[in-house]
């Protein structure tokens, strides 16, 4: 069969991993794909010297790749939204094929990228958007086709759970662990995407689409980062046998779906708290098939090609192939998806609560918090309460809640903070049994 021809845009980490490990693995690629593939065009505004260019056809103005009858797929991974839309948008409309990386890109744009392509038989690709060499994409989209997914659950950001790591085990400071991170070269100069929770919540919404098979829904996701996780709560969340994780959680309700990305304490047994590190993982649960595990590198050079490469393959594959008979976009036809109504605001959320009060230590102070969460129909679970320090009039005051709804919990929050026996905002982290 004629190979098939492939044009990168982006020779960054990616690009270079990708077109490294196409040529030390293009035998394996090729018995796989059925046919040969090649590399016809690179598009790059530089060159990487960690990978041989030298005899390929180089353009710098990516859009000639877009544009050439010569190249059958098209691989994105120049990153953004701007740019890369519009690249995409003009490989669909000359009828290539594509395959991306980029998950904002299809967080964001992917309802009308999916459009597109479906208007022009072209299909688009993007394990690689989510948690790098782990093929979730694929898990979800049909690995796991038999199932009602009930709900997932991810570290999806290599960054964050870094940083925690070594909040926990070293001691460290957010602000020490995040320097620590950045001179390693796992976070930005500027980290907000990544500690701030937006990286996670593109990928969220990903996983969550094909989930559900409703349609991509970025701006409905809660997100928060893990700045405000001080090294006391984890030393708290030890004590009562949790971990703090930053995780982007997806679940079906009888109400609706939650997307939430947020500092989670779960309890020390489950496998997913022992992930750690820059590592990722993504606990998905069927009705049929029950909790399964998805763990590996969310980032690299070659970890990620793994997963570029593989949706080549399945690309090549299925280049002869009727559109209507390939794997939908989405995991279902875009006319069978759900509304984005049935996305529910945070307040709707139900959760347990891991609640830190800072209170003067004087008699009554827990019988009125208590009677505030009783009132709002939490119940305390578990509470912790040191001496206070010498020369301290202020005791930590530490308390897990049983489930409730965000706005309850909200509720009672303002009220414990109203009363003149606490000093300082209450910190609230929620809780996941994951179980």
């Amino acid at each position: 069969m004629p190979a098939v021809r492939i044009g990168i845009c982006g020779l960054g980490t990616v690009g270079g991993g990708t077109v490294n490990v196409m040529a030390r693995n293009c035998e394996e690629i090729a018995a796989r794909c059925g046919r040969p593939v090649e590399i016809v065009q690179i598009g790059a505004r530089r060159d990487n010297p960690d990978c041989d260019t030298s005899q390929m056809n180089i353009t710098r103005d990516i859009f000639d790749v877009a544009t050439n009858p010569d190249v059958d797929v098209l691989v994105e991974l120049i990153g953004g939204t701007t740019v890369a839309r519009e690249l995409v948008l003009t490989a669909i409309a000359n009828g290539k094929h594509v395959v991306t990386a980029n998950k904002a890109l299809i967080a964001e744009h992917g309802n009308e990228l999916f459009a597109a392509a479906a208007e022009q038989g072209v299909t688009i690709a993007y394990e690689a958007a989510v948690a790098g060499g782990i093929p979730i994409i694929k898990s979800l989209r049909e690995g796991l086709v038999g199932n009602r997914i009930q709900w997932l659950a991810g570290i999806i950001n290599g960054t964050g759970n870094y940083i925690l790591t070594e909040m926990r085990e070293k001691g460290r400071s957010f602000d020490e662990a995040l320097a620590q991170a950045q001179a390693l070269g796992y976070a930005e100069a500027d980290p907000t995407f990544d500690v701030e929770g937006i990286d996670a919540a593109h990928k969220l919404v990903i996983m969550a689409s094909l989930a559900f098979g409703m349609p991509l829904a970025f701006d409905k996701v809660y997100t928060e980062g893990i700045s405000g996780v001080a090294k006391e709560d984890i030393q708290y969340a030890d004590e009562l046998g949790y971990r703090i994780k930053h995780l982007g959680i997806a679940r079906r309700t009888g109400d609706g779906v939650e997307l939430r990305v947020h500092p989670t304490l779960i309890p020390q047994r489950r496998l997913i708290a022992n992930v750690n590190g820059v590592m990722n993982a993504v606990l998905v649960n069927g009705d049929a098939v029950g909790p399964t595990l998805y763990y590996g590198a969310g980032a690299g050079a070659e970890a990620t090609a793994s997963a570029v490469i593989a949706d080549i393959v399945d690309v090549a594959r299925t280049l002869n192939v009727r559109p209507d008979q390939r794997v939908p976009l989405a995991g279902v036809t875009q006319d069978s998806q759900g509304n984005l109504d049935d996305v529910l605001p945070m307040s709707d959320a139900e959760t347990s609560y891991y609640m830190r009060i800072s209170a003067f230590d004087k008699p009554g102070v827990m019988s009125k918090v208590a009677t505030i969460c009783s009132e709002q129909g939490i119940s305390i679970e578990a509470l912790i309460q040191h001496e206070p320090a010498e020369d301290e009039e202020l005791v930590p005051v530490v308390l897990l809640t049983s489930r409730a709804r965000e706005a309850q919990l909200q509720e009672a929050v303002n009220q414990i903070e109203a009363l003149d026996s606490i000093q300082g905002p209450v910190v609230r982290i929620r809780v996941e049994p994951l179980g």
